[in-house]
């Protein structure tokens, strides 16, 4: 256990040292070409398929076209048909409007159908093998040649609209979508945006995974602390959150001014949605009113901001901070002017804490792996001396220190001591009259078992510590004699930060990623919980405020809207990565890693059921609207559905969906629940007919005026819009549309949560953009009346709950029918794009 904890922070520590860039760009050219194999392959199979079915369908149709016009069916037999090859026809929406209008074009047909077939012959030849050149063809032989048929036995002149389509392209590859009859002139269609607006209304989670001394108490009464790109200031009694969102990347670390009133907090670099790197940089800002003071380091910090400090003797003038750079610049700052009085390389370790003296601002303390330094500062340079271990053991880190009242320095190491330090005089008989004072170890004090990753200093002089391995808050006098001590539960992890709140009760913030309230002799329980790994799964109540997450850390969370709370949760064996309620509101499917998926009752937290699907990892659960049905989409391939009785504890397999050429990654019920729309790896579209044995529609044309019981789907027709221009197919990791079928809310790739109006089957449409994860958001769902939006962040573990405000909702129908005529579309200065 030891050395695991050990390890756990070693490699935290580490991280900033390292130089991923050659890293990275070496995954990136290996995803790039991952994913050009795996749309090579899904391009192959689509032809294959699509072949095999324009033969099929060649007989069937030649004998229609007979029926209604025999020289369309030749005109058809010559031009489609070469050498036991199908060829799609090359007709246009308006050449089949005008064919019934001239026989004496179908005449000039026949007459040149040789020179025709010739000319096929050879085009076949030239490009029967190339894949790209038949996914780039019109929409399916059937539906054009039904329109042709309807088409030669109208009357009327009016342009046929009922296999109208349209394509969009992502990474070359054409998708058609068909438009729904309802809408007569696609072309004057107005995208505006959405009458709705997010408001943040509550951020769950914390990190104290990988960083320390994040947790501060404010004379407001308020604990504040970050998780991905917001600090968040939650007022303990009245359980209310506050919280600044002016950084534009996760925020890395925190420092609280001697006033208790304004706070720096530094942030990383991150990259753009291009992967080029942004510049990192400290915010001073006042707790009270959320305000911006200041703004430093701009164009001077390197890839994070690992450590500030504030300046204690003079009020808080200055501010030191540590980058993330190989060197880890140190530099110190009149932050009131954004004057930048001194920089220094400080070591090509990692550095894990920074502060200015209580008595003097020259004097500064830095430490981190092997090292403790001391810095004084003089007419704008800056100099260090090393800390002398001497006879004592080396630790590997040194995790973190403390000024005690009597002006000593006390450090806290990976091996479970607390050193004081001291200043020696200097040693003139053995080093000679060039000596200098040195700073050595005066004392150690073993504390804990495992390292010690904190320390904190009480009013009256104690002092509290707190431990990985053994968990165990402790606390000292003055003099380091042990006078209490704590264990915390081993479920909240190791000691990462402490708090104190009135010199007994105190604030202490985990490795797993909680904070704790509470006291030595009442014990600690959690006020703040959140996830430890990347999250994926997401699903909503369909009739009460509550919502699970599920991640790759096994857990499976239930969490109350309404209260804020955790209300449950439990360790699964296996990552769960998908979920979805039973629509009666007792059971919850998950998806988990391995194909395996377990069904939890939400009363008793029990698994009433577990099955196993192909060997694969789940990507989508979802139930039938009236819950008579479960679809289990995989990484296989395949849909596999469920015969769903007993209320949702019993389940039997009903069929397959066999025909996706790549991974599912979505998929929607029809609201009567007999059919099913689905995504794939390879950007593909396919409908199934469930009722009639999990039957793939060939023709997608026919389900053009289908209604969706939910719409999740990232592709399809009344989505088209949320896509921007050049996305490569990945740019977007869910979506969801709102019950009153108003909006759609989009999780993408670039940490945003987007709110489109809906439908929305334009590009460039508008949406408000909304900020706050530090990580690509994985997946996005309302609450069953709308009234929140859940937004779950990758690897920043954060979950962000948004309050649906604005126009109420009003009927779908009616919205959809009047898209044809809404007034141009306007973009707010603020948030609209």
């Amino acid at each position: 256990m030891d050395g695991s904890t050990n390890s756990l922070d070693d490699v935290s520590a580490e991280s900033s040292t390292g130089s991923p860039d050659r890293l990275s760009l070496m995954e990136v050219r290996l995803q790039a070409q991952e994913d050009e194999i795996t749309l090579l392959k899904s391009s192959l199979a689509d032809a294959l398929r699509k072949l095999r079915l324009h033969e099929q369908q060649i007989p069937l149709l030649k004998q229609q076209l007979i029926a209604v016009n025999p020289a369309a069916a030749r005109v058809l037999n010559h031009s489609c048909y070469v050498d036991g090859f199908s060829k799609p026809c090359r007709l246009s929406t308006s050449s089949l409007d005008g064919f019934h209008h001239t026989s004496n074009r179908v005449r000039r047909n026949s007459e040149k159908s040789k020179d025709s077939q010739d000319k096929t012959k050879q085009r076949l030849s030239k490009k029967a093998a190339s894949s790209t050149n038949l996914l780039t063809r019109s929409p399916s032989l059937e539906s054009r040649a039904k329109d042709l048929i309807s088409s030669t036995g109208s009357q009327g002149s009016r342009r046929g609209t009922q296999n109208q389509s349209i394509k969009m392209f992502i990474r070359g590859r054409p998708i058609t979508m068909y438009i729904p009859s309802n809408i007569l002139n696609y072309e004057e269609l107005k995208m505006d945006l959405p009458s709705q607006k997010l408001d943040l209304d509550w951020v769950y989670g914390y990190r104290g995974r990988d960083c320390r001394a994040n947790l501060y108490l404010l004379p407001s009464g308020e604990a504040v602390y970050f998780i991905a790109c917001v600090v968040v200031l939650y007022h303990i009694s009245n359980q209310t959150q506050r919280h600044y969102r002016k950084h534009t990347d996760c925020v890395r670390c925190l420092a609280i001014h001697p006033d208790k009133v304004r706070v720096a907090s530094g942030q990383t670099a991150g990259v753009d949605k291009d992967g080029k790197p942004l510049q990192p940089f400290v915010h001073i800002w006042d707790s009270n009113t959320l305000v911006t003071l200041q703004q430093i380091g701009l164009g001077t910090f390197e890839r994070g901001v690992g450590s500030v400090a504030f300046s204690n003797s003079d009020a808080g003038t200055f501010l030191c901070v540590i980058d993330d750079s190989n060197e880890h610049m140190l530099s110190v700052w009149d932050w009131n002017k954004n004057i930048k009085h001194a920089e220094v390389k400080s070591t090509n370790e990692a550095v894990l804490a920074v502060e200015f003296s209580p008595t003097d601002t020259n004097n500064i303390i830095s430490c981190g792996k092997s090292h403790v330094y001391f810095w004084t500062m003089s007419a704008g340079t800056v100099t260090k001396k090393q800390g002398i271990f001497g006879k004592y053991k080396k630790p590997k880190f040194i995790m973190c220190f403390v000024f005690s009242l009597t002006g000593d320095v006390l450090t806290g190491d990976s091996e479970g001591n607390i050193l004081t330090w001291g200043k020696s005089a200097a040693d003139i008989k053995t080093l000679g009259k060039g000596a200098k004072e040195t700073f050595q170890i005066m004392k150690q004090t073993r504390a804990h078992e495992g390292s010690v990753f904190t320390m904190c200093v009480l009013q009256g002089g104690a002092i509290l510590s707190g431990g990985g391995k053994d968990r165990k808050i402790i606390r000292w006098s003055a003099d380091l004699a042990p006078e209490r001590e704590c264990e915390i539960p081993e479920k909240f992890g190791a000691v990462r930060t402490i708090a104190d709140v009135d010199g007994d009760e105190l604030l202490v913030g985990t490795t797993r990623n909680a904070i704790l309230r509470g006291t030595f002799s009442d014990g600690f329980v959690a006020i703040v919980q959140g996830h430890l790994d990347e999250m994926w799964g997401l699903a909503t109540h369909p009739s009460q405020n509550i919502f699970l997450t599920c991640g790759n850390d096994r857990l499976v969370c239930v969490w109350n809207a309404e209260d804020h709370k955790l209300d449950w949760c439990t360790t699964l064996e296996e990552s769960g990565l998908c979920a979805d309620f039973c629509p009666n509101g007792a059971l919850v499917s998950v998806g988990l890693s391995t194909g395996r998926w377990v069904v939890l009752d939400l009363q008793t937290k029990e698994v009433v059921s577990d099955l196993t699907d192909g060997n694969e990892q789940l990507s989508v659960m979802r139930y039938s609207p009236d819950g008579s049905f479960l679809a289990v989409g995989s990484h296989d391939n395949f849909i596999y559905i469920y015969n769903v009785t007993e209320g949702g504890r019993r389940y039997t397999r009903f069929g397959k969906c066999t025909g996706h050429s790549s991974f599912i990654t979505h998929l929607d019920w029809s609201k009567d629940g007999k059919y099913i729309m689905s995504n794939s790896g390879d950007y593909e579209i396919l409908y199934w007919d469930i009722a009639s044995g999990c039957k793939l529609l060939r023709n997608r044309f026919e389900s053009k005026d289908r209604e969706w019981a939910s719409y999740t789907c990232v592709l399809g027709f009344h989505v088209m819009g949320v896509w921007l221009e050049g996305s490569d197919g990945t740019d977007i990791n869910a979506l969801c549309r709102s019950h009153s079928e108003r909006m759609v809310a989009v999780a993408d790739d670039f940490c945003k949560v987007h709110l489109f109006q809906y439908p929305c089957p334009k590009p460039k449409a508008p949406s408000y953009k909304y900020e706050g994860h530090g990580s690509h958001v994985t997946n996005v769902r309302f609450t069953h009346k709308d009234i929140h939006l859940l937004s779950l962040g990758g690897k920043d573990t954060c979950i962000l709950q948004w309050r649906v405000k604005g126009a109420g909702t009003g009927d779908h129908k009616e919205h959809l029918a009047s898209s044809s005529t809404v007034c141009s579309s306007s973009s707010s200065p603020e948030n609209g794009t």
